[in-house]
């Protein structure tokens, strides 16, 4: 039996982009793992957290603990949900600490727990990758999400420039300061357009919504999609097919 893992969707990915849930599934399968969606799954609290209401994010800690209590890991689609969970959970609720310390990105459970970087994926496009700010700078992701890249046969990888940048979400930030964060969308859709991609890939279907919708309101031909969802991609099941 495989490693018995759980999927942390998370709300966004549940409400707005389930194909992306679904293709983390058959990728994680694919390389034999055992997974499960536990029911009982809400919103990690982000926001709520954020905004000052911390006794309702600890709340959302205490029952995400109990949901995902009997797995061997928690994979999320999202280094700010994961981040979340991992960096800020432990000082919100004991109960969660557990949980806490198994939870993984999803680029960091292939590459750092599975050890895996080649996972047979197949995707001729031309990408360029956006590394989030939490995926970046809260979990220290690295290099992870660019090695599984690498080894996805048929696609071109191009260096986005300013890579680091954020890309102006933010969550409620996009909202309380929209004019910054538009201007801050504006230059990171310019680079993504400098690299003449076809596809700009993220690990936060958040981030990807922001860039995507910029780019789709431009009517610049540029497709916004989720790492997740080039990795589950095969010769078998070409993109145009996950669509």
């Amino acid at each position: 039996m495989g490693t018995r893992v759980a999927l942390f969707a998370t709300c966004l990915t549940d409400t707005f982009f389930p194909d992306t849930a679904r293709a983390v599934v058959r990728l994680l399968e694919r390389l034999g793992c055992e997974v499960g969606f536990p029911p009982a799954q809400t919103c990690c609290g982000q926001m709520h957290y954020n905004t000052g209401y911390r006794a309702h994010a600890a709340r959302l800690a205490k029952r995400h603990a109990k949901a995902f209590d009997s797995y061997d890991a928690v994979v999320v689609p999202s280094g700010s949900c994961a981040g979340m969970v991992r960096e800020v959970y432990p000082d919100l609720h004991r109960r969660a600490r557990p949980v806490a310390e198994r939870t993984y990105e999803l680029s960091e459970f292939l590459v750092g727990v599975l050890g895996v970087t080649d996972v047979g994926a197949y995707f001729p496009h031309r990408v360029t990758y956006h590394p989030t700010c939490h995926s970046l700078r809260m979990l220290g992701v690295g290099e992870k999400p660019l090695q599984l890249l690498r080894h996805v046969r048929g696609l071109d990888l191009v260096e986005l420039p300013a890579a680091a940048s954020c890309c102006g979400f933010g969550g409620t930030f996009a909202i309380k300061n929209a004019e910054t964060s538009t201007a801050m969308l504006a230059d990171k859709m310019t680079h993504v357009l400098e690299t003449r991609a076809q596809v700009v890939t993220a690990g936060d279907n958040s981030c990807l919504m922001h860039i995507g919708g910029g780019l789709t309101r431009l009517n610049t031909g540029v497709r916004s999609l989720h790492l997740a969802e080039i990795l589950a991609s095969t010769e078998e099941e070409p993109w145009a097919a996950t669509r």
